[in-house]
């Protein structure tokens, strides 16, 4: 399998085009090649030296935990500035004209996860918006979807109109089994953006899409602090949700996602909980945790761990919305739903921008079945592989 990173210095087109221009990079650590060398090794070697570079949220050297704003600063061994687009206003996430005035072409390489929450798809959707404004032509180095690209593995309800936001610009399934090339085509194409010349994608080649990123010809590098394995991957799409709980969702603890609770939870109960729905592909075992950082730092929780046994069945966006509706319905006087500003909103509470709605949080609080509403939150729109076809379609338009 070759990755758009691998195959760039082998696309004399491209790399005579940024030997001989102004560009910059948006990418981050995971950004490398099959032979664990990043992005920025890999263009010195070819002798292309970027003018500036981008960095997304947690920042184009990956220090930063998640929602926390991340200062522009200088890439040491170029000397060249990083510009940060994780600011602390929804306008800092794009690029901004002056920056965009400084180069004539602007390369993306960022590693996603699958998951519609996750904002490194958001972010090169926007650069690539901002840079078509500008005039100025993206390369995209395409990567595949760690938690697959099949189509029997999508889930999630897309969200309703008014509750998009950075964790979801546009109306996808939670788990969406697209590339970050297929979605950004997608809505480039759709808004006009003209593909294969204000767009250019250096698609992926040889990637079996039924296949986890743990049977890669290559180690998994995490994209972020709180995403180090595969295994966490394929997870996160239902453990995200807990970011709009007062629910710790592992942050401080060495396997963040899988491992979940609060100090007024009882372990067994939530997993005797999670076996009654018949949930399947999944082991909940009760535990006690003391994260080290964030949601209860310091104090001995109770929970669960998440041990996904069969990939084909596990479903972590309805088997996660089931354990926050048994949590709140074991203990209601604690639990609650985060109000705080969450991803630059400060109207909508989290857990309906990430579900899509308000239409779970509100039948969690109603005391519902707990697999009734999993059910509910999980189910995709049924036109959603429709649309994986029209994102393979605009990724070959914009293919080199």
């Amino acid at each position: 399998m070759l990755v758009g990173l691998d195959r760039l210095p082998r696309l004399p087109s491209v790399t005579s085009r940024l030997n001989r221009t102004r560009f910059g990079v948006l990418a981050h650590p995971a950004s490398v090649d099959r032979g664990i060398e990043h992005i920025g090794d890999v263009l010195a070697r070819i002798g292309a030296k970027p003018a500036l570079f981008f960095g997304p949220e947690h920042g184009y050297g990956g220090e930063a935990q998640d929602m926390v704003d991340v200062p522009h600063a200088r890439d040491k061994r170029t000397g060249a500035p990083i510009i940060s687009l994780y600011g602390d206003r929804f306008e800092d996430l794009s690029p901004r004209p002056e920056h965009l005035a400084s180069i004539d072409v602007l390369l993306i390489d960022l590693a996603d996860v699958g998951s519609r929450y996750y904002t490194f798809v958001w972010t090169a959707l926007l650069a690539t918006r901002a840079a078509a404004k500008a005039g100025v032509p993206v390369i995209l180095l395409d990567r595949p979807n760690p938690i697959t690209g099949s189509r029997r593995t999508i889930e999630g309800r897309s969200q309703v109109p008014g509750f998009l936001s950075f964790v979801g610009l546009e109306p996808i399934p939670v788990r969406h089994s697209l590339t970050i090339g297929e979605t950004v085509a997608l809505f480039a194409r759709r808004e006009g953006i003209p593909l294969g010349d204000a767009l250019s994608i250096v698609t992926v080649e040889g990637w079996d899409r039924e296949k986890y990123a743990d049977a890669w010809d290559r180690p998994f590098v995490m994209p972020s602090p709180n995403m180090p394995t595969c295994c966490t991957a394929i997870v996160y799409p239902g453990g995200c949700l807990l970011e709009g709980t007062n629910l710790s969702e592992g942050r401080g603890t060495t396997q963040p996602f899988e491992i979940v609770g609060a100090p007024w939870i009882d372990g067994h109960q939530l997993a005797q909980g999670l076996r009654a729905t018949g949930l399947q592909g999944f082991v909940a075992r009760p535990l006690t945790f003391r994260p080290t950082f964030q949601k209860h730092a310091g104090q001995i929780c109770g929970g669960v761990q998440i041990h996904v046994a069969d990939r084909m069945t596990f479903r972590p966006v309805a088997t996660y919305t089931a354990l926050v509706a048994l949590a709140r319905r074991q203990n209601p006087q604690n639990f609650t739903f985060r109000t705080e500003r969450y991803e630059y909103i400060d109207t909508i509470p989290a857990f309906d921008l990430l579900t899509g709605s308000d239409q779970a949080r509100r039948a969690i609080e109603a005391g519902e079945d707990a697999r009734s509403i999993a059910e509910y939150v999980s189910t995709p729109d049924p036109t959603w592989p429709d649309v994986t076809a029209e994102a393979s379609a605009a990724l070959q338009e914009a293919a080199i």
